[in-house]
């Protein structure tokens, strides 16, 4: 059965605020005054260059350029806080451990500490500094992506986080977790409703933002994903998995074998994960993300296909149901 989007919490996050715990995501925090040199060979984005109150998109790759995870880094000040998809803490967590040697670098585990909760929406800064009290709505709204703030708040120390991954402008609230049911009914109070999971999806999948262990996985290129622009800085030093990039982008001009596309379908049901996409009689990729577009009132989908069918226009069938390749995002962010 497909999952139904709530009209009431996806018209809330999309006109006010809406928001969603994030029981997806996992917490590591990185600390030691070595710990910006040795995440910048680590990672594919410039972490060296980060300041307090700054962050940036990031992955980690294998030496053969495939993904081990996609991760959003904080430079908090005195520690870096890496949030990223919960099925792959502990294999990230591992490989971090494996190639700390002399460095000043402690690593820490804190998901079960902390709680992470998405607030999103144009009143959003507004909402989160009510429910939080004692925060001023002036100093969240100026937030740039990935900027963050340490404050004081009714539920002790708080960090907010200015995002763009959950499909809508927002930020991500983190409390220490006794304090999630409280934060929670403090969001609901100032006017947030609650977002399921399907409503979540469908702003993401609107955005046209990949979800790790769904659109991406371990055997994904960045470039396949079209995630470079955001995740990898093409003037930092090296890094695990450069050569890869650097001889896709340079020797093969960035041509890769699939591509993460958008896809429009007629009809009025989404498609499953994995449905085959086909031109003719050709099967040129599979869809692995879909939803009911509550803004285009139409089926969308995620998914790779084939380089030569990436083209926006394109004309694919997906179980049967006609459809054509589309320009990301199906749905600006902030869109009204």
């Amino acid at each position: 059965m497909v999952p139904v989007v709530s009209a009431s919490a996806y018209a809330a996050a999309r006109q006010r605020a809406a928001f969603a715990e994030r029981v997806d995501r996992a917490r590591i925090v990185v600390s030691g005054a070595d710990r910006a040199s040795y995440l910048q060979g680590l990672l594919t984005n410039d972490i060296a260059a980060l300041t307090a109150g700054t962050g940036c998109y990031s992955a980690y790759l294998t030496a053969q350029g495939r993904m081990i995870a996609d991760m959003n880094a904080y430079e908090l000040g005195d520690a870096i806080l890496l949030t990223l998809e919960a099925a792959v803490k502990d294999t990230v967590m591992a490989r971090l451990d494996q190639f700390i040697f002399g460095e000043d670098v402690q690593l820490g585990d804190v998901t079960d500490a902390f709680a992470q909760i998405a607030v999103v929406g144009p009143e959003a800064a507004t909402v989160v500094a009510r429910a939080l009290g004692g925060v001023d709505a002036g100093a969240l709204a100026p937030l740039p992506e990935y900027g963050n703030l340490r404050v004081a708040s009714a539920f002790g120390a708080a960090i907010v986080a200015r995002i763009a991954d959950a499909g809508e402008p927002g930020f991500d609230v983190y409390v220490e977790r006794a304090h999630a049911g409280a934060l929670k009914s403090a969001l609901a109070a100032a006017g947030a409703p609650e977002m399921d999971e399907a409503t979540s999806e469908a702003l993401r999948i609107e955005a046209g933002v990949p979800k790790f262990h769904r659109d991406m996985d371990e055997e994904t290129i960045p470039l396949e994903a079209g995630i470079e622009s955001r995740a990898i800085s093409f003037t930092k030093g090296c890094y695990v998995g450069q050569e890869v990039v650097i001889r896709v982008l340079h020797r093969g001009h960035g041509r890769v074998a699939r591509r993460l596309v958008g896809i429009a379908l007629t009809g009025a049901q989404p498609p499953a994960s994995g449905a085959a996409i086909r031109s003719g009689d050709r099967e040129i990729g599979e869809v692995t993300s879909s939803t009911m577009s509550p803004a285009l009132q139409r089926p969308i989908a995620l998914g790779y296909v084939h380089r030569d069918f990436a083209a926006a226009g394109t004309a694919v069938d997906v179980d049967g149901v006609p459809g054509e390749v589309v320009t990301l995002p199906f749905v600006s962010p902030g869109r009204r």
